[in-house]
């Protein structure tokens, strides 16, 4: 790995990641000027992206969220994974609830969206090499928003009992064996509870109940 006092005098080593080739030669023409940055490699999908940052172990990734053969959140959740060091900057078009929060929880420290100015993207790629949170003022409001958002329907004891079931990786049949309930009854808690919490899987579903303080994990 390279020194620290060697990124400094070449400036922060970048990988610019996006499927739309137009996209990310603007993104790449706008940085070319910048002293501080240094462009190291682009790629079109996650699975390319993956392969830059083992080759180049730069200090920050720009990664777009919708992407063929390793989406931006499977991108960023490997990066982060593997390769802790390089910090990981969501630069997208897409500021839906679902899909901030779903960059945000794989370990962005950043999101951005791709109306940001020129001076806007150098800086955020320098606090976030600093280990610095950056959020695009829309996209703040959202998660500020979100989070104040009282639970409208709250979950019932049995929703909880398959939920924290769910947390321990069983299935809905080994679920119904522990409450002894059947199978069809697991399923339709599930239905019930996925729609109070706004989410449509089981992974989901667990994170958004700890977010939200509605499951206890030892």
């Amino acid at each position: 790995m390279r020194e620290r006092a060697e990124r400094g005098e070449r400036g922060l080593r970048i990988v610019v990641v996006d499927d739309h080739t137009v996209m990310r030669a603007g993104v790449i023409a706008l940085l070319a000027a910048e002293d501080s940055i240094e462009i190291v490699g682009e790629a079109g999908d996650g699975r390319a992206a993956l392969e830059l940052v083992e080759r180049y172990d730069p200090d920050v990734a720009l990664v777009d969220l919708r992407m063929p053969v390793l989406d931006g959140v499977a991108t960023t959740t490997e990066i982060v994974a593997r390769y802790p060091r390089t910090r990981v900057l969501i630069l997208t078009t897409y500021d839906t609830d679902t899909e901030i929060e779903r960059g945000v929880e794989a370990g962005a420290i950043g999101y951005l969206l791709k109306d940001t100015t020129r001076e806007q993207l150098v800086d955020a790629i320098h606090a976030a090499a600093r280990g610095e949170t950056v959020l695009a003022p829309r996209v703040a409001e959202k998660l500020v928003a979100r989070m104040r958002r009282p639970v409208q329907d709250p979950l019932t004891d049995r929703e909880t009992d398959v939920l924290n079931a769910v947390a321990d990786g069983l299935t809905n049949a080994e679920i119904g064996r522990r409450l002894v309930i059947a199978e069809a009854t697991v399923k339709t808690h599930l239905l019930r509870l996925f729609a109070k919490l706004d989410v449509n899987d089981r992974t989901r579903a667990v994170v958004v109940a700890m977010e939200r303080g509605l499951l206890r994990r030892p």
